[in-house]
């Protein structure tokens, strides 16, 4: 394949059907080059055949290695990464008494695990540059356990948590260091068919979302935010 030049680079870690598609997409019509990452190959093939200028890898968020390679593989095709988009995460929902340790430890992993080994990856260049932005696509799972999230609840506090402690040592340096809080039900056709009674207004809307994280991107630096919730109006908060 044919290196895109003079490009930014964006990567979306958890490129998959809803946000990871919306997110690719927008930031692709921002006339970035995008690395879409999922653990199937042939998912991201896909996806890389609709989105101008991107590229598909396979790649578990959770394995140190196989990051690393990624990461090598996405400077020498692309170039060096200015914004890292992590959208991946793990919904493993049930109680105390139902969630097994391997899949408290799988949400962690990939949740909270995934974003720090991906961060570790471009932040020196970003350093380098003085200049970047990684935003977390988060939950507000992260700011409460409910009684069916006793792995993704603290899944995603640790992510919340990890994106702070970063943001606080970051910023100075010139990268932009943000938390995109979803609270609602991201609009997917499984998730209208569950919710047959919603209407459409009720749904996050992953479009709408990718808008949000390109506009923080794009935020003055003497005006960044670290967190900001998307939420549809009709939802109870």
């Amino acid at each position: 394949m044919t290196k895109l030049t003079k490009l930014p680079v964006a990567v979306v870690v958890g490129a998959g059907p809803g946000n990871g598609e919306a997110l690719a997409k927008r930031f692709a019509e921002a006339g970035y080059a995008v690395a879409l990452l999922a653990r199937d190959q042939a998912r991201v093939t896909v996806l890389a055949n609709q989105v101008p200028n991107s590229r598909g890898y396979a790649c578990d968020v959770a394995d140190a290695e196989a990051v690393s390679t990624v990461f090598e593989r996405i400077r020498s095709d692309l170039g060096e990464v200015d914004v890292l988009l992590f959208n991946a995460g793990s919904g493993v929902f049930g109680d105390i008494e139902t969630i097994t340790p391997e899949q408290f430890e799988d949400s962690w992993r990939v949740n909270a695990l995934g974003g720090f080994l991906c961060a570790k990856q471009i932040i020196p260049s970003m350093v380098e540059r003085g200049r970047g932005s990684i935003i977390f696509i988060g939950a507000t799972a992260s700011r409460r356990g409910g009684v069916n999230t006793a792995a993704f609840a603290p899944a995603k506090a640790a992510q919340r948590s990890l994106a702070e402690s970063m943001a606080r040592k970051l910023w100075p340096m010139g990268i932009h260091v943000a938390l995109v809080v979803i609270d609602g039900i991201v609009d997917l056709p499984g998730a209208r068919k569950h919710f047959a009674d919603k209407p459409a207004e009720a749904f996050v809307s992953p479009a709408a979302l990718a808008e949000t994280a390109y506009w923080l991107t794009a935020q003055d630096r003497q005006a960044w935010s670290f967190e900001v919730e998307a939420r549809p109006f009709l939802e109870t908060w």
